[in-house]
């Protein structure tokens, strides 16, 4: 079993940063990767960006690409989410998961059971 928690979410204006974090306790060898997520109001979920446990390897969803970068915390298990140039549809509650699953299968959502409660991210002048 592993908890996640997310912190850093807030209000901020079109083309301000944001960095949210993610804390993973619990049984720390039952993940190879973790991702974010976001889900906008009357919208489907969406994965943004994943990462893989030792930090090799990377991905992003096309709509984040190049504002946005998921990296490995200072601390043991956490993992962040560096947002730029934010824009009003960034907003939406932002979730991290993880589980077994990496790269493609991160992103779709599978292979990823263990979900944070997320945290809310409002860009908005």
């Amino acid at each position: 079993q592993l908890q996640l928690v997310e912190s850093g979410g807030g209000l901020v204006q079109p083309g301000g940063s944001l960095r949210l974090s993610c804390a993973v306790s619990g049984f720390t060898l039952d993940y190879s990767g973790i991702g974010w997520f976001r889900q906008a109001p009357g919208k489907e979920r969406e994965g943004i960006a994943c990462i893989t446990k030792n930090g090799g390897s990377t991905d992003y969803a096309d709509s984040v690409k190049g504002r946005f970068t998921i990296s490995k915390g200072a601390a043991k298990n956490t993992v962040d989410l560096q947002m730029d140039v934010l824009k009003p549809e960034d907003t939406a509650v932002y979730y991290c998961a993880a589980g077994r699953a990496t790269g493609r299968d991160c992103m779709s959502g599978h292979g990823v059971p263990y979900w944070g409660k997320g945290t809310l991210v409002t860009v908005s002048s």
